[in-house]
């Protein structure tokens, strides 16, 4: 049972594995981001972009400008009061027993106070992971110690997330949705159900010795997988996630093994396990773009909308453009940066994939696209190998 949160937070193995069809290093950026559990898309900040669907892609685009305009059919993106991009179609509407209970669902993650043990399993990848989240009524404070592989931490203050990185002495730090386990929505859930049915069964299950509700997401379509969760019948936290196919195998699964729920944490459980003054502290530089603007054509699948759109600075002055989409559960990634011929980290193109994480890399023009999701390969694909540039007017 893996969600987003579980898949993003507690696999090393994938990056090994993506680097058959993408540049090395980004995907060392990508790794920094996924492996280390921090969500990739969870950016917080972007340009609103107009997506048309791809159904309404078109065969040849005559300039720059019918990115933003071919995209109101599909519903373009509202920039709210702090920057980031909210589709302009996801207001409140009524709710059936199911979608409140997926928004209780969120709102336990985020305003229990609770600790415990995950683990997340992919294929034969089995990782666990120590977790204490304290809610005081106005901020989150969490803290997340990878049990498995080489240590590291993580440490977050509402959407403020430090990555402590002990054989480096590094911190990073970015700024992220809390979304992840056990989060799980970036939209309103009542918007799931028009690509998504819901369904609670009327048994209870047991996971880490607590009682819990079996609540089951499936796609309507070929363009998302489905999903099998359960939910502490007294509190509504997440206890567990499986990620489904299309033929209801498990793709991968995250669950806790052991949880206390409700219960007053000591603050010494919040603080990192080693001394940090001497750390050196990154921060992830990022700016908010127009990719439209910059001659990207981008047709995403049906459902799917823009939520950010980012140039994230890297070493060495690196410039890597990002958009990622999102149907509210599912969500897509697609990293743009310069193709060099020079370079020999640009390895051969097409697909490959790690649990319910499918990426695809090709080039387009001048330019090297990691586009990667938590979405069945052939929507992936279809969406890659759809996507425009058009240089703007005036560029060279």
């Amino acid at each position: 049972m893996g969600n987003r949160q579980g898949r993003r937070g507690r696999n090393a193995a994938w990056f090994k594995r993506a680097a058959t069809v993408a540049s090395r290093s980004l995907l060392r950026l990508v790794c920094t981001v996924f492996c280390i559990g921090l969500p990739i898309q969870a950016l917080g900040q972007g340009a609103p972009l107009s997506v048309p669907t791809a159904s309404a892609a078109p065969r040849s685009v005559a300039s720059a400008e019918a990115v933003a305009s071919s995209g109101a059919a599909a519903g373009s993106a509202t920039p709210t009061s702090a920057g980031s991009t909210v589709p302009a179609t996801l207001s409140l509407t009524a709710s059936s027993p199911e979608a409140t209970l997926l928004r209780q669902i969120q709102q336990a993650a985020r305003h229990l106070n609770y600790e415990g043990v995950f683990t997340f399993q992919q294929g034969e990848v089995i990782e666990s992971s120590r977790m204490v989240h304290v809610f005081d009524g106005q901020n989150e404070r969490e803290r997340i110690e990878v049990l498995d592989g080489p240590p590291r931490e993580y440490l977050r203050i509402n959407d403020e997330v430090q990555s402590l990185l002990p054989e480096q002495k590094i911190i990073l730090r970015e700024q992220q949705r809390g979304d992840r386990f056990p989060g799980l929505l970036l939209s309103d859930p009542s918007l799931l159900e028009a690509h998504y049915q819901l369904r609670t069964a009327p048994e209870l299950y047991r996971v880490a010795g607590r009682a819990c509700r079996v609540i089951e997401i499936v796609p309507r379509d070929a363009h998302r997988y489905g999903y099998r969760l359960c939910a502490d019948s007294t509190s509504n936290l997440l206890l567990k996630a499986q990620t489904l196919t299309g033929e209801g195998a498990v793709l991968e699964q995250v669950a806790f093994t052991q949880v206390a729920i409700g219960q007053a944490i000591n603050e010494q459980a919040l603080q990192p396990s080693w001394p940090t003054a001497d750390w050196s502290i990154q921060h992830t530089k990022q700016q908010i773009i127009d990719l439209g603007a910059l001659g990207w054509r981008v047709p995403a699948p049906p459902g799917y909308l823009p939520t950010s759109q980012l140039a994230r600075v890297f070493a060495e002055h690196r410039t890597v453009n990002q958009l990622v989409l999102s149907d509210g559960l599912a969500t897509i990634s697609i990293f743009i940066e310069p193709y060099r011929v020079e370079r020999s980290e640009y390895l051969s193109q097409g697909a490959t994939r790690s649990g319910s994480v499918n990426i695809f890399g090709i080039r387009i023009a001048n330019f090297w696209l990691t586009v990667l999701g938590e979405v069945p390969a052939a929507t992936l694909e279809l969406l890659a190998q759809s996507i425009q540039y058009v240089p703007p007017a005036g560029s060279r």
